[in-house]
């Protein structure tokens, strides 16, 4: 992976807008930051996808969910950092980690690395889909995703090395 993240990130600073009354975040924003956070992964690392989506593929997702650990509030920095949780012929499982960043900037230590605190991770699912509103079909997942992908994939218990995903998939 060359130094890469085993994951893709973001980073946001959090506004008054994204809190409620009580002055902590919306749990709403947490999924709004997922998607976000997947488009941001499609622009830079698999613009192919984009082109295609522009034509007649279709990314649905299934289902989102986050589980909380800390209150944010206003002008927190965070990370929200992607990972390929598993990957089916037709369908994308990520899981997201928010990390509220330590420091006034959240630029990192002094060897590049950035600490801070999970306070939030979060789960979703999503199919791969063709053809018109009225007829959509399941379809594989595009071989330019699946190769953005792969350098992000969670290490499990006898998994394949990631640069064997697509063939431990049944992609490629």
């Amino acid at each position: 992976m060359g130094g890469e993240r085993p994951y893709y990130e973001i980073r946001h600073l959090v506004g008054f807008e994204e809190t409620n009354l009580v002055g902590n975040v919306y749990y709403v924003n947490y999924v709004r930051w997922q998607g976000r956070c997947r488009e941001m992964f499609l622009r830079d690392r698999a613009p192919a996808v984009l082109d295609d989506i522009r034509g007649d593929l279709k990314l649905f997702t299934l289902s989102v969910g986050c589980e909380f650990f800390a209150e944010i509030t206003a002008f927190d920095q965070l990370s929200i950092r992607m990972r390929l949780e598993d990957l089916t012929q037709t369908q994308i499982g990520f899981t997201f980690d928010y990390v509220r960043l330590r420091g006034g900037d959240g630029e990192g230590d002094a060897d590049g690395s950035v600490t801070g605190d999970l306070v939030a991770r979060g789960r979703q699912r999503v199919a791969c889909m063709r053809g018109p509103n009225t007829d959509t079909r399941p379809t594989r997942v595009p071989e330019a995703l699946r190769r953005a992908l792969e350098p992000y994939a969670v290490p499990a218990a006898g998994s394949a090395p990631p640069g064997q995903l697509a063939a431990a998939t049944g992609g490629g």
